[in-house]
C-alpha cells in the first residue's frame, strides 16, 4: 500500500473528525448571542421538538450518557432555559422541559440549521443525504447494545 493510502489525511476517521470540528466552529457565532454552547443547542433543539422528556430519553436521542447530559442540563437550568423535575408518576425519572425563556429563543435556534446549510453550500437534499449517511454510520443495523 502506498504512503498516500496510509496517511492520516486519507482516513475516514480524520475526515469525520475534521467535519465535526468544523460544524461546531460554524455554529459558534450563531450560538454565542443566545448564550448556548453546541451541546446545549442540541439539547434545546431536541426539547423544542417534544418536551418534556426524561433525562434518559433525551440522552438516548442525543447519544449522550447521563454523566454527560446531567451537567449540561444543570447549566441550562441555571441559565433559565429548562426545568428538571421528578416525574410524579415515577420518582426515579427526571423530566426535562423547556421554559418560557427557552421557547423564546426557539425561532433563533431553529434558524441556525438554515444558516449552517447555507454556509456549507448544501441543498436541502444534500443535507438530507448527508444526515442519512452519517446516521447509518453512527448506528449500523447490526449494532448490539
Amino acid at each position: 500500500m502506498s504512503a498516500k493510502h496510509n496517511s492520516v489525511g486519507t482516513q475516514l476517521s480524520f475526515a469525520l473528525y475534521g467535519a465535526a470540528n468544523r460544524m461546531v466552529r460554524l455554529h459558534k457565532p450563531f450560538l454565542e448571542p443566545l448564550g448556548l454552547t453546541f451541546p446545549q443547542y442540541l439539547v434545546i433543539l431536541e426539547l423544542l421538538d417534544g418536551a418534556p422528556l426524561s433525562v434518559g430519553d433525551l440522552g438516548g436521542r442525543l447519544g449522550m450518557d447521563t454523566g454527560t447530559i446531567t451537567p449540561l442540563l444543570k447549566r441550562l437550568e441555571t441559565s433559565g432555559f429548562v426545568t428538571r423535575n421528578r416525574d410524579p408518576n415515577d420518582e426515579r425519572r427526571v423530566l426535562v422541559d423547556v421554559t418560557t425563556r427557552g421557547r423564546e429563543i426557539g425561532p433563533d435556534v431553529r434558524r441556525i440549521t438554515d444558516q449552517i446549510r447555507s454556509a456549507c453550500q448544501l441543498t436541502e437534499q444534500g443535507v438530507d443525504d448527508l444526515r442519512k449517511t452519517l446516521e447509518a454510520l453512527a448506528h449500523p443495523a447490526n449494532e448490539t447494545k
